[in-house]
């Protein structure tokens, strides 16, 4: 072949091959134009920082909202809280606005306090006990027991209840909320058995006006003292013991989601 046709064929080649180098330098820069060098972290919560985050509970009702009984000073919302650190790992704010010796109305006029609402409006977490008093009043209630008097007292607790329960919702609709039932502190004395059938269709009541609102739990107690009640009771034969109320918050811990 003619060495001028070789020479005319490499230089076209040449020219060829460097604007391919060229074309691809340009697109390539096209494709970069205008990126950041370096790509920007995305934004996200840690999930240790998210258990950092903490957790209100408000805590409503009567004396074993207050603990009394309990040599420690817990009371079950007490040790519900430290099982709650313990497992979540997160700080917990507690307000405790239980009366000692409350009754249904006097809990349904209290939920409609400017300041309980807004204590109840900043809570992950509501926790009620309300009833013995209604029911038992103090232990008055057994030594002029009847069954038709019991079953007026229900009529209007049942009332108060899902008062307060609405009350709760309307400022908050998202907190979880339990409802502790009542036990029976008086199994073993003559009426007992009489005050049980009693208490058992109390607490079913109470778990069907529960069961009408989101979110709020009916947490039973009544198994728990059934067979060692004096094992789980005060000197006073009516608020838990410490044991009592360690058997309480252990009940209400473990239908948490953790």
């Amino acid at each position: 072949m003619n060495k001028n046709v070789i020479r005319s064929i490499t230089v076209i080649a040449v020219f060829f091959c460097l604007v391919w180098l060229i074309g691809l330098g340009w697109a390539v820069g096209e494709y970069y134009a205008g990126k950041p060098e370096k790509v920007p972290e995305v934004n996200s919560v840690s999930k240790k920082a998210e258990n950092k985050k903490g957790l209100t509970i408000v805590a409503l009702g009567d004396s074993l909202t207050r603990g009394t009984g309990d040599e420690t000073g817990k009371g079950y919302v007490g040790v519900l809280i430290d099982e709650i650190k313990e497992k979540t790992k997160r700080p917990v704010q507690l307000t405790n606005l239980g009366i000692n010796g409350q009754t249904s109305t006097q809990l349904s006029k209290q939920v409609q306090q400017t300041e309980i609402g807004r204590q109840i409006e900043k809570a992950d977490m509501v926790l009620v006990t309300i009833g013995g008093n209604d029911l038992f009043r103090g232990g008055q209630g057994l030594a002029d027991f009847d069954t038709g008097d019991s079953a007026a007292i229900e009529k209007k607790y049942l009332e108060n209840l899902k008062f307060i329960l609405e009350e709760i919702r309307k400022n908050n609709r998202n907190a979880n909320v339990f409802f502790i039932g009542l036990y029976n502190p008086f199994i073993d004395l003559d009426q007992g058995k009489e005050m049980s059938k009693v208490v058992r269709h109390w607490n079913y009541d109470s778990a069907e006006v529960s069961a009408a609102f989101p979110k709020i739990v009916f947490v039973p107690t009544f198994d728990l003292f059934e067979l060692k009640v004096n094992d789980y009771l005060y000197s006073d034969k009516f608020h838990p013991n410490t044991k009592g109320y360690r058997l309480i918050a252990e009940r209400v811990a473990s239908l948490l989601t953790w």
